[in-house]
């Protein structure tokens, strides 16, 4: 029987029935009202599924910038975690990298898509793969899952308590502090930072903004590209 995750204060979790996908039910609980705080997550030992349900109180370009607290506190989880020579770096918008390889993802979704409009909810789910559902480890170099970085010591009920922990440890930094020390602790973590790469559209990433989006200088020019671009509208 697997242990029911540990939440810190304020946070609160409810487990999914075996076959619905944690960010769909956070999604459809949100527009129902549930308190914000609640991360919905599968006990799933192949991969962790969970979404955490949040209530802004600013716009949504602000708080949109809480996916990057969410991606901190998963790499610190998984710093904290897996052997001490396993690197975590983010590709932006959205993917986690272990050992150079994609190991995961964050999603996120709002009941707005105008950035100067304040969302009644924002959901963030994170995926992270612990073993490949395939009899061929090693196939596609450029993904990866924990248990194939040596990370078997992780259970998904583990990182997901962890996970927790250190988001809302972030969270509270954001609030009290704003993008500036998330962006300072992001921007180590993003192995993408002053180079050529091809998506979202290729460019030279410069950095982010005070916003948090993308800076993507293509020859004399420079765009801003916001995260908002990458929110799932269900």
């Amino acid at each position: 029987m697997i242990e029911s995750p540990q939440f810190p204060p304020l946070l609160s979790g409810e487990v999914v029935p075996k076959h619905t996908d944690p960010f769909d039910k956070a999604v459809s609980r949100a527009i129902a009202g549930v308190d914000s705080g609640t991360i919905f997550y599968s006990d799933a030992v192949d991969t962790l599924r969970a979404a955490l349900v949040l209530a802004p109180e600013t716009s949504l370009e602000e708080a949109i910038q809480a996916v990057y607290v969410a991606q901190i506190g998963l790499a610190e989880s998984l710093g904290a975690l897996a052997p001490p020579e396993v690197p975590v770096h983010f590709q932006w918008p959205d993917r986690i990298k272990v050992n150079g390889a994609l190991c995961g993802v964050v999603r996120f979704a709002a009941d707005v898509s105008d950035p100067k409009a304040q969302p009644n909810w924002l959901v963030i789910g994170i995926n992270v793969p612990f073993m490949h559902l395939s009899n061929e480890p090693g196939k596609n170099p450029n993904q990866t899952c924990l248990h194939e970085e040596g990370c078997v010591e992780i259970t998904p009920m583990g990182l997901l308590e962890s996970w927790s922990k250190h988001t809302l440890l972030w969270l509270t930094y954001f609030m009290d502090s704003g993008f500036e020390r998330v962006h300072s602790e992001w921007r180590p973590r993003c192995d993408t930072l002053g180079k050529m790469i091809d998506q979202p559209k290729p460019g030279v990433f410069v950095g982010l903004d005070e916003k948090g989006r993308m800076l993507l200088r293509q020859d004399v020019m420079t765009e801003t590209v916001s995260l908002i671009e990458f929110a799932e509208h269900l």
